[in-house]
């Protein structure tokens, strides 16, 4: 299916709110638990996100939800999860990602790597505008979910204290030619959330690369409290 038409299936807003709400997620998903999120019956929450799957936006799978095996755990139940393909348009057609791999090839092959950061950080700054360092881990929220990250809050990993946590991120927007370029674009990525958030703040970013996830994630920095 064509991007374009692929894209075309999200305009039902039922549809929508499904590949949202199994988006949002960053884990499998039965058709109950969407149904019940967005509000609809399973029957119809079902034909959206089979059509939804048919579309190549979400792979679907099967497993028992119960965590159960052998006799009586129950049939396997479909869920379903966003599916990693890119999907893009453009009218008239642009190519912005031959472009962005050819400039990162070049940078690599220069040495450019703490040019290019600095620019990214100088970038995070001028997005930041005359606002202030992000005050806390909620606002970051906000301000990288404006920026297409896909934030969401976690505990941190060996943590002394329950209740210390961590921004992660499901999307990185430079995904396409990071992985071409894993150390010259993940530094970028991370100078410029840095000038995002602005220095001197309560907040630090830090590469913390997970699977699937961008290479980033955003903490109370030690001096202080979130």
């Amino acid at each position: 299916m064509k991007d374009i038409d692929a894209i075309a299936v999200l305009q039902d807003p039922v549809r929508r709110r499904l590949y949202e709400y199994v988006a949002a997620q960053g884990r499998e998903v039965g058709r109950n638990e969407a149904a019940e999120a967005v509000g609809v019956a399973r029957t119809l929450a079902a034909h959206h996100l089979d059509r939804l799957a048919e579309a190549g936006l979400l792979e679907s799978g099967s497993r028992r939800l119960t965590g159960r095996s052998g006799p009586g755990a129950g049939r396997p139940a479909k869920v379903y999860t966003r599916a990693r393909v890119e999907r893009s348009v453009s009218l008239p057609a642009r190519d912005y990602r031959t472009a962005a791999e050819l400039l990162a090839e070049a940078a690599e092959q220069a040495g450019l790597d703490a040019a290019l950061c600095a620019a990214a950080r100088r970038r995070g700054e001028a997005l930041r505008g005359s606002a202030g360092p992000c005050g806390g881990l909620d606002e970051a929220l906000d301000v990288l979910a404006a920026r297409g990250y896909e934030p969401h809050l976690e505990a941190a990993e060996g943590a002394a204290e329950a209740a210390a946590r961590v921004v992660r991120m499901r999307n990185c927007p430079f995904h396409a030619v990071a992985e071409r370029f894993p150390p010259l674009v993940c530094g970028m990525n991370l100078a410029l959330l840095e000038g995002l958030l602005g220095a001197g703040g309560p907040l630090r970013a830090r590469m913390d690369a997970r699977p699937g996830e961008c290479c980033v994630v955003v903490e109370a920095s030690k001096n202080n409290d979130d």
